[in-house]
């Protein structure tokens, strides 16, 4: 299982947040630094997310995404605030290895096919009560992680990133059922997110069939080693 340590970003500075709930967020300092230290660590893959453009559609940490990119010598999947086939580009010719596309995916799942003729595209399918949201997390699509998937696989998706809201950012753990459930119905390889805050959560996903994980708070807080991440997934 590949282990992704996540730099997300607000305002310029690396944050996390506990369900996508931008008044607990909690800085970390520099974003640019932040993904160097997990480069150090061992990390072969970045998660880097520009909140602002997720929650507003506005990228406006554009140029630290830029600099992750450029100074970091691993492979880096970036998201937030993509809306267009030009935005997208605009990453892969930075040096970004895969988008990841949610509100937009949801509102025109064709794009995604547009998008994936240019670069990997990973299909953000965030859910709170087994609904999948969007627009940072605030809206209801009205479908099911499963039912999205299904039809974004057919448009072209090389991978799912399914985070559970009901968990971010919470340290209580994951829930593997509908990681599972994901894992059976998509041919695709499947990135679990959300609640993981120990080695057994690992280990937990990789039983479950997830490809990789994505860590946030846990790391920043020291509830667990990338090496020991790294170990359990094995």
């Amino acid at each position: 299982m590949e282990i992704i340590p996540a730099v997300d970003m607000k305002d310029g500075e690396c944050v996390q947040l506990v369900q996508g709930d931008e008044e607990t967020a909690k800085s970390y300092g520099d974003p640019v630094e932040a993904a160097r230290r997990w480069v150090d660590e061992g990390a072969e893959r970045l998660h880097v997310i520009d909140l602002d453009g997720a929650i507003d559609g506005e990228r406006r940490n554009a140029r630290h995404v830029e600099r992750i990119v450029e100074e970091t010598d691993v492979s880096v999947q970036v998201g937030g605030g993509i809306r267009t086939v030009e935005d997208a580009e605009t990453l892969f010719d930075a040096g970004a290895d895969r988008v990841v596309m949610g509100t937009a995916a949801m509102e025109n799942p064709p794009l995604v096919g547009r998008v994936a003729e240019h670069g990997e595209v990973v299909v953000s399918l965030d859910a709170r009560g087994g609904e999948v949201v969007v627009e940072g997390w605030k809206e209801g699509a009205g479908v099911s992680p499963v039912e999205a998937a299904r039809r974004f696989e057919d448009e072209g998706a090389s991978a799912f990133l399914f985070t559970n809201v009901d968990d971010e950012g919470l340290l209580e753990g994951v829930s593997v059922e509908p990681v599972e459930e994901l894992v059976s119905a998509v041919g695709v390889p499947v990135i679990a997110s959300g609640g993981v805050t120990t080695p057994d959560d690992v280990s937990a996903l990789r039983d479950a069939g997830a490809s990789a994980v994505v860590i946030g708070t846990a790391f920043y807080e020291g509830r667990m080693t990338y090496d020991e991440a790294v170990e359990a997934g094995k």
